[in-house]
This record gives structure tokens, C-alpha cells and sequence, in this order.
């Protein structure tokens, strides 16, 4: 490279961008990572070593980076072995430990970037996920600007930021005998939030519990970054969002961002991407072809939730009865013990032959979309929510794990875009829900969710609110690198 060549190189920013390791986590924060590529950035994606690994392994992530100079995986160790199942409680020992090997490591890491003389431009700026906030001491260490990416619901992180209200009121801890007990400390929330709807960290009998206050440190301390970004838009969440910019006034709501990408590439290439970290089975596209228009129902539990075997069976049971075509999703390590062949009923075996089709993975985003699929039967993830609402697919919630709780109940409350199952697995509420979602209530549902779709696509649209916003946090980080 010529002087010229290296001078303009180091004109260019530098974003690290660093993500949790799990796929509700990797999901958005590639697709961050791809925005800022096509605004002619420089990004570093620091991800584990085995994340980064089952991303190649069964993803097309490194074709689709390619096409971007500037941008390389910078992979990190977690410190567990490969046979690790990183699942389950799992994922909370993880988290626990992750900070301990990981900051050490991007210190240095980020004082190597510095070091190296090949014409690439040191960071300039660090995005962190909003649960790594040990990556912000890092850069505020080193004198980096640093900003957090919440991957979750603002109206989950806004529960986080009340938590000493909700002490103080004597509302937590609560008593888990007494689920429909009114929540009416958290401003914004205060008419229609139960104990059931709280994140599911705060169900604790003491508030010294590790994981409570590991997610309550985070959540606070990433209150530290000069800005948050958020994966939503403010025709979703905006009342939420004026309650917590009285906290974090600089918010960029950048949402949804699979499809703000969509729009930013004129829609060339995303039907052909993928940031899986399971092999996707797209047998189940062929399968879905063959089905009536919007007589399917979709059943995934995401990437993370584990059932029993007694739940799955129930479940199964309430799914075949309501006699509904489905498309379900068991991932290999999801059921906590095996299902022997022995075990199922007769009756659910020739459910899933007439009406049903089952895959360990799904091309989720493309599954949505498809004409056949007339409702969602979800965990209640983040993405799997923005996913729906974009693809105007009513949804049952069935959350277990994090921001999953809070979001089925504003899912049903205050969107109408669905139902809320939580902590049940009643064979016979589960088919009644079905029936409602795909027939009883459908009229009022496509109503609600057609409506937000519109609101989600406008947001994203050249001159929208996520649109704008987007163009002003790229702004931003150049100023950041002057």
C-alpha cells in the first residue's frame, strides 16, 4: 500500500464489536456489524472461539463478510472445553466466569490494535454487548468511546433500571404463590404488570441471589457507556423509551434490525444470509410449499429454553388436538431427558404424520415469511418477536428465560398481537389458544399486527425514525475517530 493508501486507511474508523455468546445475542449484533460494514467502517467482531467456529461450521457468514475489506472475526477464548454444553444453567456458570478470562484478554487485545504498524487504524470505538459490561471498563481504561448494544426489549432493560424501586415498594422479592399480584412501582408499567411479567431473574427469594445481581450489575454499569442502542422502534416501544431516556438520554433505536438490513441492501442478498449457530434443515421450506395459505402454526423455543419430557408430551398432546398444521422446531439439546420412541402415544405419532413437520433447526426469518405460516408459537425472544411483527404473524407467547416474560405480556396487554401462555403446559389450553390465534380471534390479531408491520417497515424506510437514527449513530462513531 502506498503512503496515500495508509494515510487514507487510517482515516477510516475502527469499531470493536463485541458479542455475547449466544445466538439471541449474535443474531442482531451481526447484523449491527453489516450496517456499519456498508457505511465503509472498519469492524472487529470479537466473539468465543467456539461460537465463532459453530458460526462457520453452519452459517454462511464468512462469504457474506467477504464482501467487506474492512471487516475480520477477532475470536476470544471462553476458558471451557469444547464438549462443553454452554446450555441450560450452563449459560448462567458461563456468564458468571466469562468476564474473568475474557478482559484480560481484549485489554490486550485492544493495546495490540494500537501497536500494529500494517496501516489499519487502532479502535476508535467499542460497542458492547449490554452483558459484557467489563468491556467498557476496558475501553474507558484505554481512553476508547464506548457505547452498548441492549439486545433485549427496552421495556425488559427499563424493568432492570427500577429495581430499587420495586424493592423499596416491598414488591421484591414476591411471593411465587402469588403470580397475578399487581407490579406498580415501574413507571410506565404500573396498570397492567403482574409478578408473572417480571423478568425472570427477578424470581428470587432473596435479592443476594448470584444471578440476579450478576444482570443487575450489568444492566448498570453498561448505564456508563455514552450511548445505548437498542434493536426496536419507537412506534413499538416509545413510551418505554421516554421512561428511560430520564435515565440514559442518548439512545439510538435502530430497529428491527434484520429489516433495516434488508432495506440498506435493497433486499440483493439477505434471503441468502445466515448468522446460525445450529445446521438449519430447509427440508421444511419444501414442506411448507405443499401447505394451505396460513393454515401453519410455527413452534420454536429459541436457542436457549430447556423442557422436560412431561412438558414436551402435554405440549405435543395440546398441539395435535387442535387439529392445526404445525411446523415444530426441537432442537438435539433441548429436552432435558430422552424421548424414547416407546414413550409417545400412537395419537401423537400420526398427529405429526398427517398435520405436522418437525426439524432440529429452522431458517427462522424465512419460515415467517412464508405464505403457509398463519401463526407463531414462541419463547418470546427479542428477535423472534421483532421477526414476527415484520412478517405479521400473530403469535402464542410461552416464555422461560430472561426478557421473554415481560415481552409475551406487552405481546398480548398493550400490542393485541397475540396471546400470553405463560407458566402453563395444559394440554387443553394450549389447543384452545391455537384455535383462538388460528381461527376465533384471528380478524382481531391481523388487525393489530398489520398495523405495527406497517409502523416497522416505515421506521426503517429511507427517512424513518430507525432509518435516521441509524445515519446519525454512524455519524457519531466517525466523530468518535477525529
Amino acid at each position: 500500500m502506498d503512503h496515500q493508501g495508509v494515510v487514507a486507511e487510517l482515516e477510516v474508523p475502527h469499531v470493536l464489536i463485541f458479542s455475547f455468546a449466544a445466538q439471541g445475542h449474535v443474531n442482531p449484533m451481526l447484523k449491527l456489524a453489516e450496517l456499519i460494514c456498508l457505511a465503509g467502517i472498519h469492524v472487529t467482531f470479537v466473539v468465543t472461539e467456539h461460537t465463532q467456529r459453530r458460526l462457520l461450521r453452519n452459517s454462511n457468514v464468512q462469504s457474506r463478510f467477504d464482501r467487506y475489506p474492512g471487516f475480520h472475526f477477532e475470536p476470544i477464548s471462553d476458558g471451557l472445553p469444547e464438549d462443553d454444553p454452554r446450555s441450560g444453567q450452563k449459560v448462567m456458570d458461563f456468564f458468571h466466569a466469562f468476564g474473568a478470562t475474557a478482559k484480560p484478554l481484549l485489554r490486550e487485545m485492544l493495546v495490540s490494535h494500537r501497536r500494529r504498524l500494517n496501516g489499519k487504524k487502532p479502535v476508535t470505538c467499542v460497542i458492547a454487548d449490554g452483558f459484557l459490561s467489563f468491556a467498557i471498563d476496558v475501553a474507558e481504561e484505554l481512553g476508547i468511546p464506548a457505547i452498548s448494544f441492549r439486545t433485549s426489549s427496552t421495556c425488559n432493560f427499563w424493568a432492570y433500571l427500577c429495581v430499587d424501586k420495586l424493592v423499596a415498594a416491598g414488591e421484591l422479592p414476591f411471593d411465587e404463590n402469588n403470580l397475578d399480584a399487581p407490579i406498580t412501582s415501574i413507571p410506565g408499567m404500573e396498570h397492567f404488570l403482574r409478578c408473572r411479567d417480571l423478568p425472570s431473574f427477578f424470581r428470587i427469594k432473596d435479592v443476594a441471589d448470584r444471578d440476579f445481581q450478576l444482570i443487575l450489575k450489568e444492566t448498570l454499569h453498561s448505564t456508563r457507556a455514552q450511548a445505548q442502542i437498542f434493536n426496536t422502534f419507537e412506534e413499538l416501544e416509545g413510551p418505554i423509551l421516554s421512561q428511560t431516556r430520564s435515565q440514559c438520554p442518548k439512545i439510538y433505536t435502530i430497529g428491527p434490525l434484520h429489516d433495516h438490513l434488508k432495506i440498506r441492501l435493497n433486499g440483493t442478498t439477505i434471503q441468502t444470509s445466515s448468522t446460525s449457530l445450529w445446521k438449519e434443515d430447509t427440508s421444511c421450506m419444501k414442506w411448507l410449499d405443499a401447505q394451505p395459505f396460513r393454515s401453519v402454526i410455527y413452534v420454536s423455543f429459541g436457542s436457549l429454553t430447556m423442557v422436560t419430557k412431561d412438558k414436551l408430551i402435554e405440549f405435543w398432546y395440546g398441539l395435535v388436538n387442535s387439529g392445526k398444521r404445525f411446523l415444530w422446531v426441537i432442537r438435539p439439546d433441548s429436552v432435558t431427558s430422552e424421548v424414547r420412541e416407546g414413550q409417545i402415544s400412537p395419537e401423537l405419532v400420526e398427529g405429526i404424520k398427517e398435520r405436522g413437520y418437525m426439524v432440529g433447526w429452522a431458517p427462522q426469518e424465512e419460515v415467517l415469511a412464508h405464505q403457509a405460516i398463519g401463526g407463531f408459537i414462541t419463547h418470546s425472544g427479542w428477535n423472534s418477536t421483532l421477526e414476527s411483527i415484520v412478517s405479521r404473524v400473530p403469535m402464542i407467547c410461552l416464555p422461560s428465560f430472561g426478557d421473554q416474560q415481560i415481552n409475551s405480556r406487552y405481546v398480548e396487554e398493550i400490542w393485541n398481537l397475540g396471546l400470553d401462555m405463560k407458566d402453563t403446559w395444559d394440554r387443553l389450553i394450549i389447543e384452545k389458544m391455537v384455535k383462538d390465534l388460528m381461527d376465533v380471534r384471528r380478524e382481531e390479531f391481523m388487525k393489530s399486527i398489520n398495523q405495527m408491520a406497517k409502523f416497522a417497515k416505515k421506521a426503517v424506510s429511507e427517512g424513518g425514525l430507525s432509518y435516521c437514527n441509524l445515519d446519525r449513530l454512524i455519524e457519531d462513531i466517525k466523530l468518535m475517530s477525529i
